[in-house]
Parts: C-alpha cells; sequence; structure tokens
C-alpha cells in the first residue's frame, strides 16, 4: 500500500502556490474534480428534485448519489444518510429531536475530550428538559479518557452519551466501542463525534457502535457541509418538528428545506476521490475506500512520527501534549515562553500554515489546565515530507 504522492498533489490547485498546509483538522484543501462536480452541478440543468423534466431528474441524481456515496463511506445504508450544514447544526438538530423524550430525574453523558459541538447542545437541551449531565474525565498524564470516571457516570437512568471517535486538537482516539457496549448495557443511545476521525480512519458506524454518527465532509477533501448516520430504524423512532406538506419519509424528515445539490454533488466527488487515492483490487467503492485510506493512514503516520521526531530535536522548548496511545496525525503543543500566534505568524511568513488557538476544545482545555493558544500541526494526505522538514526548521528558527 503507497500512495504516489506527486501524482496526488497534481490533483488540488491550492498546493500549487507553496503553501504547506497544516491546518487539516479544521478544513482540507479541496481537489479539481471535487470543484469540477459542484460547477457542472449548478450549471447543468436544475430545479427542485423530481422525475418529470431533466432539470428535475439532475435533482434527484444529485440527492441520491450522495447517499450512495456516504453509506459506503461509513457502512451504513442510504436511507440512514441525513445531510445537513455542518455537524454542529446536525448535532444541534438531533439534541433537540432526542431531548424530546427526556424527563426529570434522567441522565446524558458528556465528555471532556469533545469539540464543544457535542458539549454544548446536549448541555443546552439537559437544562431545559431539567435532566442531569455526568462527565467522562481526561487523564491529565495521557490525555486519553479516564474510563473509570465514564463507570461512575452510567447509571439505569443515562439517556445518552455524547463522546468523539477523535480529539480534534490532540488526536487521542478513545475505545468507543467499548464506551458503547457499556452505554447499550444501560439501555442508552450512543452519539459519536466522528468529523476528524473520518479525515484519518474508514468508518465502520455498526463496528463502532454508535447510534448516531456525525462528520463533515470538508474535513477530509469535500465542500462545507455535514453528515449524520444512523440506522434507519432509529431515524423513524424521532419526530422533527417540520412544516406539513414536507416529507416524512426517512432520511428526508429531518432535512429542512432545498438541499443545496450542488453542495451534494461535491460531497460526492470527494467520496470517489479518495477512493481512487490507492484503490487496489477493490470491486466496490467500500473496498478501494478500506484500501485507499488504509494507505493515507500509513503515510499520515509515518509523516506524524517525523514531525515527533522533529520536535524532539527541540528540547524542552517545546511541550507536546499529544501523548495518547492511539491517536491521529495532529499534534497540539506549547511553546516554552512564547506565545503560540506569534509563532503562526512567523510560520505563516515562510509559507508554513499551522494555526494558534483553542479550536473549539473548551472543556479539553480546561481539564488538562492548557493555556489557549497552543499551536495545532494537523496533516492531510497531500502533505510532504519536504514539508514537515519546512515546518521543523520553521519551528526551530522562531
Amino acid at each position: 500500500m503507497s500512495i504516489d504522492i506527486t501524482a496526488l498533489r497534481g490533483h488540488f490547485p491550492a498546493l500549487g502556490h507553496g503553501l504547506a498546509f497544516f491546518d487539516g483538522p479544521g478544513g482540507t484543501q479541496t481537489p479539481q474534480a471535487v470543484a469540477d462536480a459542484i460547477t457542472a452541478t449548478m450549471t447543468a440543468p436544475l430545479s427542485i428534485r423530481g422525475s418529470v423534466s431533466v432539470a428535475e431528474r439532475n435533482g434527484e441524481r444529485a440527492v441520491t448519489e450522495f447517499r450512495a456515496a456516504y453509506a459506503d463511506l461509513l457502512g451504513v445504508p442510504a436511507e440512514g444518510v441525513v445531510h445537513g450544514r455542518s455537524a454542529t447544526q446536525l448535532t444541534y438538530d438531533f439534541s433537540r429531536h432526542l431531548a424530546k423524550s427526556w424527563r426529570p430525574g434522567d441522565e446524558i453523558v458528556v465528555s471532556r475530550l469533545d469539540h464543544d459541538s457535542n458539549v454544548r447542545p446536549w448541555l443546552q437541551q439537559a437544562a431545559r428538559a431539567g435532566v442531569t449531565v455526568r462527565w467522562i474525565d481526561v487523564d491529565g498524564e495521557t490525555a486519553e479518557l479516564d474510563l473509570d470516571s465514564y463507570e461512575r457516570a452510567l447509571s439505569h437512568r443515562t439517556r445518552l452519551v455524547a463522546v468523539t471517535a477523535a480529539s480534534n486538537v490532540l488526536g487521542t482516539v478513545p475505545p468507543v466501542r467499548r464506551i458503547a457496549d457499556r452505554a447499550h448495557a444501560v439501555g442508552a443511545l450512543v452519539y459519536v463525534d466522528g468529523v476528524h476521525f473520518a479525515a484519518h480512519r474508514l468508518v465502520d458506524v455498526a463496528e463502532l457502535g454508535a447510534d448516531l454518527f456525525v462528520c463533515s465532509p470538508y474535513k477530509f477533501l469535500g465542500p462545507h457541509c455535514g453528515v449524520l448516520a444512523a440506522a434507519p430504524e432509529l431515524l423513524e423512532t424521532l419526530r422533527p418538528d417540520k412544516l406539513i406538506p414536507s416529507p416524512d419519509t426517512v432520511p428526508e424528515r429531518f432535512e429542512f428545506g432545498t438541499l443545496p445539490y450542488e453542495m451534494l454533488a461535491g460531497a460526492t466527488a470527494a467520496i470517489d476521490f479518495l477512493a481512487g487515492v490507492d484503490p487496489g483490487a477493490g470491486s466496490t467503492r467500500r473496498e478501494r475506500l478500506a484500501h485507499s485510506l488504509a494507505s493515507v493512514h500509513a503515510h499520515e503516520t509515518a509523516l506524524r512520527g517525523r514531525v515527533e521526531e522533529g520536535l524532539r530535536g527541540l528540547g524542552d522548548a517545546v511541550t507536546l501534549h499529544s501523548r495518547a496511545a492511539d491517536r491521529t496525525p495532529t499534534l497540539l503543543m506549547s511553546l516554552a515562553g512564547r506565545d503560540a500566534r506569534e509563532a503562526q505568524v512567523h510560520l505563516a511568513a515562510r509559507d508554513v500554515l499551522a494555526p494558534a488557538g483553542s479550536f473549539y476544545a473548551h472543556e479539553a482545555f480546561a481539564a488538562l489546565k492548557l493555556e489557549a493558544p497552543a499551536l495545532r500541526v494537523g496533516l492531510a494526505p497531500y502533505n510532504t515530507v519536504d514539508e514537515v522538514d519546512r515546518l521543523i526548521a520553521g519551528l526551530a528558527e522562531f
């Protein structure tokens, strides 16, 4: 398994500007095929989806192909794929849908490792419903979830457990299946934020044990939108507030207003592009995705090792906070006696983009007693050894 990195990079117009992008966790660069799919959809005959005219059929095809593509990516039925404006919007929507059945005395469990989009919506709905919130803590030494605190948080009153599949700042990959199995044993649903995870690993929603799983195509080469995946049978049990004339079938029940067909086409093109990075001999798109993402994982892990080696060479000037045994190629660091924003500016002047901030990981920063801003380096499939060396040289100079 290997990636032809030169050929891969040739598909990304933005990479021709000489910038080294280490901001993948905030959103990746876009291959030409995704832009072409968006343009082709917008400039072809297009109207509200249907079956009478070519314009209606083009809209219908964009929706159908989008659901099929994300069914292949996530290992779910196409009828379980819901489009949204963003993962945050989808989580807010589904927090309202699920909270309709919550009652005082119920409990939910959230994690201090998570992006705030998988914390705040649940806390706000819990407050409205009079529901108790329990927490999964983070181990300050390992940057991993404290599963003992999770056991203490669970009870027969737990209705929902919300947890990330991978931290967007630390890269920590918690044992989601173990967490899900314990939640299911007490009758709770499991909502998994897979936004960062889906950018680096092949997702199997059922294997993870997630009842609802959310991700964002713009984190893995697609346009800005969100996707939620769940078993259609579960979606059938949820009744959102909706317009009377709008569809009540699943998954359309949860998609409000006319869908952005051009964004759906671009999101589909991103999956086809990913499947072609290193497809192997796969006969199905799911098989090609599995092979390609395994190669992406190997490539990114090797680059992560090179970054870590370079950081070790800087000695006590850098404190690396990403320490979990299982983690993505995302590294959070503090710089002794220096403001990370100054490092960001210094690197940007050398065409190396690595952002500074807290990245919406409000609870994680508090739990680990980290001072914001910190510097985050996130790798993507198109990064190279030369870019890593430029990053390390720029940090050494700083």
